[in-house]
């Protein structure tokens, strides 16, 4: 069992069959995260098992707003199984594969106790930032119904934050400071980069909107970079 071309293929062709019409937890994503987790991973990563949690973490999808979204990566984990014995994976690197699943989820609030884990929990963290990020935050927000930003304060200046209405605000309330909650090096530093270039937006955003951006919004973190 290896990283081959071929068993990912195998990997995708069981994810298209199941993956919804929602074009930020799509098959797009599977691979976007799978890029990242390569990119963050190192030469002890165990890369069989990193490839099958890349594309089947997102076996059971539920919306944002679903009271059971706490379940998802825990029912993604289970369905995995019988994909997994068919393609071959042996017992352990099937538990690998599951716990990596199980500790991914934001929601879950399951914590990763291996590097596996902590890489996908990084990649697929990481999609959520840089321009593919702020492309998917308002895809969600808008099959979600929630406004892009209020009008009255943008930036929640003189209110309390509410990403439950505004998409903007789920930047301030989470986005922002993912970099912060990275689990690797070379997942903090992706991160940082990424941020950066969602600030750059920010900027920009304000000055359309003839409202200036707080000076909280901007992260003043050096960079770092993997050694």
């Amino acid at each position: 069992m290896d990283g081959s071309a071929d068993l990912r293929a195998r990997l995708r062709a069981v994810v298209a069959q199941r993956m919804e019409t929602d074009p930020a937890h799509d098959l797009a994503h599977l691979d976007r995260v799978w890029v990242n987790a390569q990119a963050i991973a190192d030469d002890q990563t165990d890369m069989p098992v990193l490839l099958a949690a890349s594309y089947l973490h997102d076996l059971v999808n539920l919306s944002k707003d679903d009271p059971e979204r706490h379940l998802a990566s825990r029912r993604s984990a289970r369905e995995s199984e019988p994909i997994l014995a068919k393609l071959g994976y042996f017992p352990d690197q099937i538990r690998a594969i599951q716990h990596a699943i199980e500790a991914h989820s934001f929601s879950a609030n399951i914590t990763p106790e291996s590097p596996e884990a902590c890489i996908l929990r990084d990649a697929d963290r990481l999609d959520a930032l840089g321009a593919i990020g702020i492309a998917r935050n308002f895809s969600v927000s808008g099959a979600l119904g929630r406004s892009l930003y209020d009008p009255a304060d943008p930036f929640a200046a003189h209110r309390p934050l509410d990403d439950l209405t505004y998409s903007l605000d789920h930047w301030k309330v989470k986005l922002l400071s993912l970099p912060a909650d990275m689990m690797t090096e070379g997942g903090k530093a992706v991160a940082q980069i990424r941020v950066q270039r969602m600030i750059r937006f920010l900027e920009e955003f304000s000055e359309e909107i003839g409202n200036a951006l707080p000076a909280d919004w901007i992260s003043d973190e050096p960079l770092i970079f993997p050694k």
